[in-house]
């Protein structure tokens, strides 16, 4: 873990509005490459390190940044700041040899502060729903005719990108709490969808996360949009009931924004939005899942509030959304099953997508849901919050876990998630894989015409679906 990042504050906010050079380590990644775009769509001269190729590395050369493999302390010469992630370490040689010859070097939080300062930034924060609704903000704003700037943790369909700079007055942005660099943006505005515990690795316990998006909020001047479906929002909704900036959205509670008459389909979510000084409207939302309806309310509820914007236009941007990768992604069929995949890692978030699963698409069909759980220290002390989270599964297929950087603790394994599930619920199907090409062999295998298959997590999950493709293709061309 980079410790640096988690322990010092960034530094001040470089001033962006002038040419110069940038070097980026570990462009690649999704974080890195989205400052390192929206770097060259300001003007500046940027380059960037990694380690392997990849797509991500393609689209940068692409948009003229200066790309090389491998790292390298001369690629640092001669340029105006360096910038890196948590995942970066220290002694990386390119940080060291900047550091050395008194380059400024800032970590990735301090970048994107500087990003911020150079328009009127608002930021999605929360434990979930963040990049789901920061691309929906950006597009009822870009389907206004505002053309937003915008840095969003997955590729919005609508733009085939998750980060742009357009020089336009406005600016959403992804505001994460991983790291904390959520604490370290100068916005005007916010959005906070929930807050439970996750990177727990990086706060220690639930407490420390609650403080941090408390302070979050105490720093926003602008608009501060809260879920008060959340127990945490409705007490910093409480807290902060003096600040006439305050909004509030709900399904379930009172609140200045609610949803009512909501209705699943089969393309998506209807329901009304009610609040306040306007007529309530209808919305046909392209998103299944009740969750996605709130994160749409939050949505109404900025746009209204910070941009001013009538209702009817911002109904025609939520309804013109066509989706964000790794968000309930379909990505083929196998022998006649569906399947879709999925960003969800933490309980309520695969709850959620199960569950939207249900009430749409595998309505009267199985449910296949496969986890890759998460890092070994999330898992050794969230994995008994699983229990419930597959309920609406009638087939849960559980694989090891995907370290993202952790070091083995004894005992940690998959199977933890295995128990919990299995103690809450005896009786539900659970199929323990931890090796992967079992696990290809097993689903290739198992799965059945009208089956919908939801493979979920944040590691190397991603590309099951195209893991499935290939075999059955393969065992196709044996026949």
């Amino acid at each position: 873990m980079n410790q640096r990042a988690q322990l010092e504050p960034p530094g001040a906010p470089l001033d962006l509005s002038k040419p110069a050079r940038y070097h980026v380590v570990g462009v690649g990644g999704p974080g890195m490459s989205a400052l390192a775009h929206v770097l060259v769509g300001m003007g500046h001269r940027v380059s960037g390190s990694d380690m392997r190729e990849s797509e991500a590395l393609d689209r940068l050369r692409d948009a003229g940044v200066h790309v090389h493999l491998g790292h390298d302390e001369s690629l640092v010469r001669s340029v105006d700041a360096v910038t890196y992630s948590t995942a970066i370490p220290l002694t990386n040689i390119e940080i060291v040899a900047a550091e050395r010859d008194g380059t400024p070097v800032m970590h990735r939080a301090g970048m994107l502060a500087s990003i911020c300062a150079q328009a009127t930034a608002i930021g999605v924060a929360g434990t979930h729903g963040k990049t789901t609704t920061t691309s929906l903000l950006a597009t009822v704003l870009d389907e206004a005719g505002l053309n937003p700037s915008f840095v969003i943790g997955g590729d919005a369909t609508r733009f085939a990108s998750g980060a742009r700079w357009t020089g336009s007055p406005w600016l959403v942005v992804e505001s994460d709490e991983s790291d904390k660099t959520h604490l370290a943006l100068p916005l005007h505005a916010t959005i906070l969808t929930n807050v439970e515990a996750d990177h727990l690795e990086n706060w220690g316990t639930f407490e420390a996360i609650v403080d941090g998006f408390g302070r979050y909020l105490a720093q926003i001047p602008g608009p501060k949009v809260l879920c008060v479906d959340d127990e945490r929002n409705a007490e910093f909704a409480r807290g902060l009931g003096s600040d006439r900036n305050v909004v509030t959205y709900a399904l379930h509670a009172c609140a200045d924004y609610t949803a009512q008459h909501v209705r699943a389909t089969d393309r998506g979510m209807e329901f009304t939005v009610h609040g306040p000084a306007f007529e309530p409207v209808a919305v046909r939302l392209p998103l299944h899942g009740v969750h996605n309806v709130a994160n749409a309310l939050a949505v109404f509820a900025m746009a209204r509030s910070a941009v001013g914007m009538e209702p009817d236009t911002i109904v025609r941007g939520l309804e013109s959304f066509t989706g964000v990768a790794r968000r309930f992604d379909h990505r083929g069929s196998h022998n006649g099953a569906t399947l879709i995949d999925d960003y969800a890692h933490i309980p309520t978030e695969i709850a959620a997508v199960l569950s939207a699963a249900r009430a749409g698409v595998a309505r009267g069909h199985r449910i296949v849901a496969v986890f890759q759980p998460n890092r070994f220290r999330r898992m050794a002390v969230l994995s008994p919050e699983y229990r419930d989270a597959f309920i609406d599964a009638d087939v849960v297929v559980l694989t090891e876990i995907y370290p993202s950087g952790d070091a083995p603790i004894p005992g940690v394994t998959g199977k933890l998630v295995v128990d919990a599930v299995l103690d809450a619920h005896p009786r539900q199907q659970v199929v323990w894989m931890p090796d992967r090409d079992d696990l290809i062999e097993y689903l290739v295998a198992a799965l059945q015409p009208g089956d919908v298959c939801i493979s979920m997590g944040c590691g190397d999950i991603a590309v099951l679906p195209n893991e499935i493709l290939q075999r059955g293709a393969e065992r196709a061309g044996r026949a």
